[in-house]
């Protein structure tokens, strides 16, 4: 058993950590590792020392924004309107996937880090905490029957893949959602 870190480490560790997460959606997943510690005011060998590698680093980015989601999911699943509630957990999936640029497949099945158990494990663990939502909408009969979690997260990360080098990413992606979910009839 490992001992506890040292409170400095720790504080570094979260520091690097949350300025790595506004690097990654700032400039994407190839974000400079030494503007990382420029940032957080740290050298490099103590941003290598807690993320020995860059992918390290983005795996921790990627699951404490995908730790996040789950823990959203699973308190929407409360909600007394099943379909507003699924399209909220939507909006937040499209919002992170938006800002953490590069990473955004990493929510598909195995990629980015296709040999990684922690971000094959995204897709996984997303869909597992978005089924009681979906479930509940399906029942409602807000949903079609024959929805997965799995196709509506390809439909978030496609959409944003498609809108990333557009003029506004984050807004082209969210009209491009509405239209998925509302379909392209006019409305009244």
């Amino acid at each position: 058993m490992s001992a506890p870190r040292r409170a400095d480490a720790r504080r570094n560790h979260e520091l690097i950590l949350g300025v790595a997460e506004a690097e990654v959606a700032a400039h994407g997943a190839g974000a400079s590792l030494e503007q990382i510690a420029r940032v957080a005011g740290v050298g490099s060998a103590t941003v290598r020392r807690h993320f020995p590698t860059r992918r390290a680093l983005l795996e921790a980015v990627s699951r404490e924004r995908v730790e996040a989601l789950r823990r959203s999911a699973i308190a929407l699943a409360e909600a007394p309107e099943p379909r507003a509630a699924l399209l909220t957990w939507l909006d937040e999936l499209l919002e992170y996937s938006v800002t953490a640029r590069g990473l955004a497949p990493a929510l598909l099945d195995g990629e980015p880090f296709a040999d990684s158990p922690a971000s094959s494990g995204c897709a996984v663990l997303l869909a597992d905490a978005a089924d009681p939502l979906l479930r509940k909408a399906v029942a409602e009969g807000a949903v079609a029957a024959d929805v997965t979690v799995s196709e509506l997260i390809t439909l978030v990360v496609g959409i944003v893949l498609a809108a990333e080098h557009l003029a506004d990413p984050g807004t082209s992606a969210r009209r491009l959602l509405g239209l998925a979910v509302t379909g392209l009839a006019p409305a009244g």
